[in-house]
């Protein structure tokens, strides 16, 4: 088995759902730095820490809203051939992986709230690896369904035990 660089990327619409699941829990943050400071008022003792974790707020808003979605879309690719599955992840840390045919198996999707909204679904690939299924995230769900199809079919031909 020789080494692939995966070549197809996530759907276009990946960032954007990616930023959205990033910026739910920065929202829940914010609202709770709001009551604080009203509560504290700004002229209040804690005037300061006010001040350094809004900043703070703001810089991990940028980054892991703005930054990450963008980022993760540049390195995320996958690809399927009829002898491995292929992919590549991360974004501060990337990983590859290749799970042979032969290894496969089961083949899931799922679809999480803002997968549907967006019409996208994640692919895994669980194998007799110890090193955890092979996951290929944010696809268009007609793309995760013929992948899905065409590593059963594949898998099928081999007609090998994949334990």
């Amino acid at each position: 088995m020789y080494l692939v660089e995966p070549a197809h990327r996530p759907s276009r619409r990946a960032p954007l759902v990616w930023a959205i699941g990033a910026a739910i829990p920065w929202l829940f943050l914010m609202v709770a730095q709001t009551v604080w400071f009203v509560i504290d008022g700004m002229d209040g003792r804690y005037g300061w820490a006010h001040l350094l974790l809004a900043a703070g707020t703001v810089v991990g808003i940028v980054v892991f809203v703005f930054v990450v979605p963008v980022w993760r879309y540049r390195v995320h690719r996958w690809d399927v051939d009829p002898t491995a599955v292929y992919t590549r992840s991360g974004w501060l840390v990337q990983e590859r992986r290749i799970a042979p045919i032969s290894r496969v198996q089961t083949v899931d999707t799922y679809r999480g709230p803002l997968d549907r909204v967006f019409g996208l679904a994640n692919v895994t690939v669980t194998t007799a690896s110890s090193a955890g299924a092979v996951r290929i995230v944010a696809l268009d769900s007609e793309v995760a369904d013929r992948v899905v199809a065409q590593l059963t079919d594949i898998a099928a031909l081999g007609a090998e035990d994949a334990t």
